[in-house]
């Protein structure tokens, strides 16, 4: 496992990290706490030492997993947690998976910290990051002073933002340049070989200002770990399900995800990766980026994302195909019918 330092801190980030909603909010068809507990016991045994939750996940139960899964451990661990949707006050999965309200007040926040420190069974938060703000949460100084006063009394060690996917790309773009450029925190996004845009657009500023950036979903809902196919059906309580709502996405996703996956075949085989490895190493390349949180469901993939950051860096040439491929969308519309199947 390799090691990125949060700027600005003393803290030290595997560069593979855990994303705990896939083993707390049963989105990815986990049941089993238990089994899910495994997982995070099983990550830290193989070097993950970053654990991205929210107090939001289960109502609470991604944070105290945390806490069942590392008693006595804490100082091996660095959690990152998320604070502003009042699930207190709307509680359980909401009509058409709508979000919950925001409260960015400074009484919710010191109340949701409060909690969230009561939940982790801890006395410091490392990254405590706003849940999906929009850009008037982000102007929002009195909030900042805040998180600054929670800061000073060792509450939390580092503040940034986890920018969702209820925006569109073009405002998370402007919502992460403005919390790299102007609040000068750490910015969570969607990036990976398939979905750049935020990555192309944030990672620049956030670099001038010596931000880190911490991305998810790197593999795509798992088209990048090689493990779709055409005939790929998810159940209706899998995340994924959402992928192939109506025939279009489905066809844009699977269809064309896989068509695209062929033709970067380029960065497994000899190179010593595969290619959910690959689809890490290019975050990595990216020297702003500083923890990586894939989407983990069973024992298998986990080996597999946390022998990452050891496997052969991406070269110049590997990286500069990827841009080509990217820019050209992969060439899908000059050779429809070659690179279909599977």
């Amino acid at each position: 496992m390799q090691y990125r330092n949060l700027p600005g801190t003393n803290l030290r980030f595997s560069t593979v990290g855990f994303g705990v909603w896939t083993v707390s909010t049963k989105m990815w068809g986990i049941e089993d706490e238990a089994f899910g507990i495994r997982l995070l016991q099983r990550a830290l045994d193989l070097g993950i030492t970053t654990f991205d939750t929210a107090d939001v996940y289960g109502d609470g139960r991604g944070e105290t997993m945390l806490a069942d899964a590392f008693p006595g451990r804490r100082d091996e661990i660095q959690i990152a947690t998320k604070f502003g949707y009042d699930f207190y006050n709307h509680p359980g999965l909401q009509p058409g998976q709508r979000e919950r309200p925001h409260d960015w007040s400074p009484g919710f926040i010191r109340m949701a910290c409060e909690r969230s420190l009561q939940r982790l069974k801890t006395d410091r938060i490392d990254l405590y990051q706003l849940h999906n703000p929009r850009v008037d949460a982000l102007q929002n100084d009195e909030m900042f002073e805040t998180l600054e006063a929670l800061k000073a009394e060792g509450k939390i060690l580092a503040y940034g933002a986890a920018l969702g996917p209820a925006l569109q790309p073009d405002r998370q773009s402007a919502e992460g340049i403005y919390c790299a450029s102007v609040r000068e925190a750490p910015v969570q996004i969607i990036y990976n070989l398939f979905e750049q845009v935020l990555g192309l657009a944030i990672c620049p500023v956030a670099a001038e200002h010596n931000v880190p950036v911490l991305v998810r979903v790197p593999h795509a809902s798992d088209m990048l770990l090689d493990r779709i196919t055409l005939e790929t059906k998810f159940d209706a309580n899998d995340h994924r399900s959402f992928r192939q709502t109506n025939e279009a996405m489905r066809k844009e996703w699977q269809d064309n995800g896989i068509r695209r996956l062929e033709k970067l075949r380029f960065l497994t085989g000899a190179t010593g990766r595969t290619m959910g490895q690959a689809a890490i190493q290019f975050l990595l390349s990216q020297p702003t980026v500083c923890s990586i949180f894939p989407n983990i469901y069973d024992e298998p993939l986990l080996e597999e994302v946390a022998a990452a950051s050891d496997t052969a860096p991406l070269t110049s040439d590997e990286i500069a195909q990827i841009a080509d491929l990217y820019n050209n969308n992969f060439y899908l519309d000059s050779e429809p019918v070659a690179c279909a199947a599977v």
